[in-house]
């Protein structure tokens, strides 16, 4: 949405919070041991792995309290974590979720694992929009299936002439093949319209294609709220950019949404899978021991996001919008041969090196989908000025000469790191 929903007698939510990203010091953040600060010595500046920092937003914080309090560390029980989904995408998007439709599950991408094991055979393809995240080859792969690639267009949006290609292709080879969704996209930070998006459905529906989407970025859409004065993102034909819930426009659609990007719980293991009204009954054949997965202590952080955290998270995307702008004219004055499009949601901004001297900087050496080393642009930017970015090969087609910068830092951090860029490129 262009502007978070007006607050009611039933939503008591405070009407402002601190900005996240400006509320921990290098030095405390240097002391977590989490993957992003762990990873690389202290002389290196993180921007890489989806980690945020920021402190936990205090309704979760409490949530957690209460879990110590209690000793509250069993198996999870009941429906409180779809509940409170459901109450925010009908405040946040406009969109009635069917509880009923759901099962809890580990994390998204095993939710996707899980859901595309339901609606493919092994062997069958799996369509991805290239450049995308890089476990979006390596876990359908692990299950068996084939990963296609139809590229994204110039713009970086889904490119219908692409997927009618390669969805044609799909159905040849295959009994039952699928197109697993980014959306929001990652890395780009595309929010794909609801046209893209009717056409994405009509096009799967006409070629015998079942689509899963990866939700996992939809609370970070950052024209979501507005502060006084801010222009709200606008698309091309000027209306304000707005997440559409891919369910919303195909009934045989399956969605995985989770509040780990949004309120930074990647730690606390917790998904939620949605069936549309026509692929309930696939739902219906998960394995329970998938829904058994989630950690109990996770999905009450997650429940406790969606029911509570929607003040904190209205502060942090007015902090992201700041940091788009500041690393916007930080590129513009330190690394001009850098391009970029400001990406409509996530935190993540997607970094094109190729007019730099960085230009194919041992990009031949990485796969689609695959791990670390780094290399490419981010290999020489870690050695040349001691900032990580994740690097562009694994995305697969068209992230040669690219890589990705995690904009959820503090306005310091980010003008350091690509100060550094800025002299490692001269």
């Amino acid at each position: 949405m262009a502007q978070s929903t007006p607050h009611t007698e039933s939503d008591p939510r405070p009407t402002a919070a601190p900005n996240p990203l400006e509320q921990l010091s290098l030095a405390a953040l240097r002391t977590r041991r989490s993957a992003k600060w762990r990873a690389f010595g202290d002389d290196v500046l993180p921007l890489w792995v989806a980690e945020m920092d920021v402190p936990l937003a205090e309704p979760i914080a409490d949530a957690l309290r209460g879990v110590i309090d209690r000793g509250d560390t069993g198996y999870p029980a009941g429906r409180g974590y779809a509940e409170a989904l459901a109450g925010f995408a009908e405040r946040r998007w406009g969109w009635s979720l069917e509880v009923a439709h759901t099962s809890t599950v580990p994390d998204v991408m095993r939710g996707i694992t899980e859901a595309l094991k339901l609606i493919t055979a092994p062997g069958d393809a799996v369509v991805v929009a290239s450049p995308v995240y890089p476990p979006f080859y390596q876990y359908p792969a692990e299950a068996g299936r084939r990963v296609v690639q139809a590229p994204l267009n110039p713009a970086g949006r889904l490119d219908p002439a692409a997927l009618e290609e390669t969805f044609a292709e799909a159905a040849r080879t295959s009994t039952s093949p699928a197109f697993l969704l980014s959306n929001p996209h990652n890395p780009t930070g595309v929010v794909h319209t609801r046209a893209e998006l009717e056409q994405l459905a009509e096009l799967a529906d006409r070629h015998g294609l079942r689509v899963v989407a990866d939700e996992i970025h939809a609370p970070l859409v950052l024209g979501a709220s507005q502060s006084p004065g801010d222009a709200a993102d606008t698309d091309d034909d000027g209306a304000p950019v707005r997440f559409t819930p891919y369910l919303s426009v195909d009934p045989r659609g399956i969605s995985l949404m989770s509040a780990s990007k949004g309120w930074n719980l990647a730690g606390l293991k917790a998904a939620v899978m949605i069936a549309g009204p026509d692929a309930v009954a696939d739902l219906w054949r998960l394995p329970n021991i998938v829904a058994h997965g989630p950690s109990h202590v996770g999905a009450l952080a997650h429940t406790a996001a969606f029911a509570h955290g929607e003040a904190w998270l209205d502060a942090l995307l007015d902090g992201l919008r700041v940091n788009r702008t500041l690393l916007g004219e930080l590129l513009a004055e330190h690394a001009p041969q850098v391009r970029w499009t400001p990406p409509q949601a996530t935190y993540l901004a997607w970094l094109d090196f190729r007019r730099t001297p960085l230009a194919g900087a041992g990009d031949d050496v990485a796969a689609a989908g695959a791990e670390a080393p780094i290399r490419g642009p981010a290999k020489a930017l870690l050695a040349r000025a001691g900032v990580a970015l994740t690097a562009g090969n694994p995305f697969g087609d068209g992230g040669a000469g690219h890589a990705r910068l995690n904009m959820a830092t503090s306005q310091g951090i980010l003008t350091e790191a690509v100060t550094r860029i800025g002299r490692a490129l001269s």
